[in-house]
């Protein structure tokens, strides 16, 4: 807005003392102060009030008023309220340093003079905004993308004063403005993205207000453009896969027009979000033709040929071929008819990309391929040396859910559920079946175990751990109840505490002394609830087979 706006605004109370040449200077903002030295606190462009407690005599006006010039701020408003008049010291300084000077009626607050400037300034910006953000959609609709979602939300920091990022559904910073002041921490990304998923979850409208410490963000939903939005549209179909717009700011006060605009920009960054989805079709074939080969049981030579095929794709300029890694994910819902295959393929794709990176180009890197509920993704790995066997590089199960599980909970709510299998890597072609089966196993052993995220890798399926999640549940009942029920019967009359004792035995190896060490007893009192815990079960834990018998029921039960 011009400085001539302001002084033909009765209501502002404003009166011109000089700089009438310079009325059609653009006010870019407002600041008040009462500071000798503002000038860390200035842009540019700023109507700066005062109430001029900072002049104590007639030479403190010059050295302020030069402070502002040098700032580029638009003009200097000074309040009457303390002095009366405005002193001729700082109307003459202002005349020289060519800054216009309004003085301001005591009647009116420096509020009404702020939230006035405010919302004329922030009204003309989102028009212009808006009309940039209106030709870039058409721009990337007709065209190759001109920037991407970057350009977008650097034109929001600069027009609109807002900080906003691009988040992925597991909190990834996707794109960000490069005119925000600090990047978001992985903590933060990954609670903003629970509280979107969760509201989402829950049916509530957007956007959603999430408060982080002392930051107030507004969470706006990106959904794809070519899906369907109609009344039958099952949100879990594509919760796990939509990216979400963060802005920091409180939204709920903002008006229509503020609220359409970024509207506009979720569907814009949609169009990209499209475009990077469009641009996985080839690996996607890719990953579904060598799984058809594998489990068709092709011959390696044929395998290996179309791994040949894949390595370019998704390792560009790599010399040699890669070994290769196998990710079996599942997704599935209570009570839903949803296909889950789908879901899963759009997860894996997201988790398996590094947390902790920006942009999409480590997501190129993967190729995800799903068959029924199942999705699996032919993850490669750069060649190791020869020494190496590359079990420890790549994908560990252990490390792969750590900083998404919070929220991918939030997203499965209390009706879904996500579970993982890593195989360990494979050097050939003819490895590439055993490695599909190995992630396929290690997924149910997941799957066995309590909550709603989950995954195991290859190393557990050397253990006893297999075979567990194996046993039918009725045996498993009946193994348990034989063996540890006298026990809690026993437990819970007396406060015995056999059970723990037991379970300290056995992980203690049946050392005697280590035991009694470790629960605080005497070694005579150890030997005591040992033979009453073989009395109540007629078992004998000398016996290497009762050892295990107890070991495997406590580990069921």
């Amino acid at each position: 807005m011009r400085l001539r706006a302001l002084l033909d605004t009765d209501a502002l109370g404003l009166r011109l003392l000089g700089g009438e040449d310079e009325l059609d200077r653009t006010v870019r903002g407002v600041m008040t102060t009462d500071l000798k030295d503002p000038s860390r606190y200035l842009s540019g462009g700023e109507l700066v009030l005062t109430g001029l407690a900072w002049r104590h005599d007639a030479a403190d006006s010059e050295p302020f008023v030069r402070i502002l010039a040098s700032a580029g701020v638009a003009a200097l408003a000074a309040g009457e309220a303390e002095l009366g008049d405005i002193p001729d010291d700082l109307v003459v300084a202002c005349v020289r340093n060519r800054l216009p000077l309004f003085a301001v009626n005591e009647s009116v607050a420096f509020a009404t003079i702020t939230e006035h400037v405010v919302r004329q300034v922030s009204g003309e910006r989102a028009g212009d905004l808006a009309a940039v953000v209106d030709r870039h959609r058409r721009m990337m609709t007709s065209g190759p993308a001109g920037g991407g979602p970057d350009v977008v939300l650097d034109l929001l920091g600069s027009d609109l004063d807002l900080n906003a990022w691009v988040l992925s559904p597991t909190g990834r910073p996707v794109a960000g403005s490069k005119v925000a002041g600090a990047a978001l921490s992985a903590d933060v990304c990954a609670k903003l993205a629970a509280e979107h998923l969760a509201a989402v979850r829950t049916g509530r409208r957007a956007p959603h207000r999430v408060t982080v410490g002392t930051t107030t963000y507004s969470l706006f939903p990106i959904r794809s453009s070519g899906r369907s939005t109609g009344a039958s549209r099952d949100v879990r179909e594509t919760v796990l896969s939509d990216w979400l717009l963060a802005v920091e700011a409180d939204a709920g006060d903002w008006p229509e027009g503020r609220l359409d605009l970024l509207q506009g920009v979720t569907q814009l960054i949609a169009v990209e979000r499209d475009r990077r989805d469009a641009a996985r079709t080839v690996r996607r074939r890719l990953a579904q033709e060598v799984l058809e080969l594998v489990q068709t049981g092709a011959a390696p030579a044929e395998i290996a040929a179309r791994l040949r095929v894949a390595a370019p794709v998704l390792l560009p300029g790599l010399g040699a071929a890669p070994h290769w890694q196998v990710v079996v994910a599942r997704v599935e819902w209570d009570g839903a008819e949803i296909e889950g295959g789908p879901v899963a393929q759009s997860l894996l794709e997201e988790i398996l990309v590094d947390p902790l990176s920006t942009g999409p180009e480590q997501s190129d890197r993967i190729a995800v391929a799903h068959t029924g509920d199942e999705a699996i993704a032919l993850v490669p790995l750069p060649a190791v040396s020869s020494e190496h066997d590359g079990s420890e590089s790549g994908v560990q199960a252990d490390a792969l859910l750590e900083a998404v599980r919070d929220p991918l909970s939030a997203g499965l709510n209390d009706d879904g559920r996500a579970t993982l299998g890593v195989s360990a890597a494979v050097h050939s072609a003819e490895g590439l079946r055993g490695a599909l089966e190995e992630a396929r196993h290690a997924r149910r052993v997941a799957a066995a175990r309590p909550g709603r995220v989950c995954a195991a890798g290859h190393q557990e399926l050397a253990s006893h751990v297999l075979l567990l999640p194996f046993v039918p549940d009725d045996v498993r009942r009946a193994f348990t109840a034989r063996l540890l029920d006298p026990l809690r019967d026993y437990d819970r009359r007396h406060r015995a505490e056999l059970i723990p004792t037991l379970e300290a035995f056995l992980d203690c190896d049946g050392s005697w002394t280590r035991c009694a060490s470790r629960l605080h007893l005497h070694v005579n009192t150890l030997r005591y609830r040992v033979g009453r815990i073989e009395q109540l079960t007629s078992r004998d834990l000398s016996r290497l087979e009762d050892k295990l018998d107890f070991f495997l029921a406590l580990r069921m039960s």
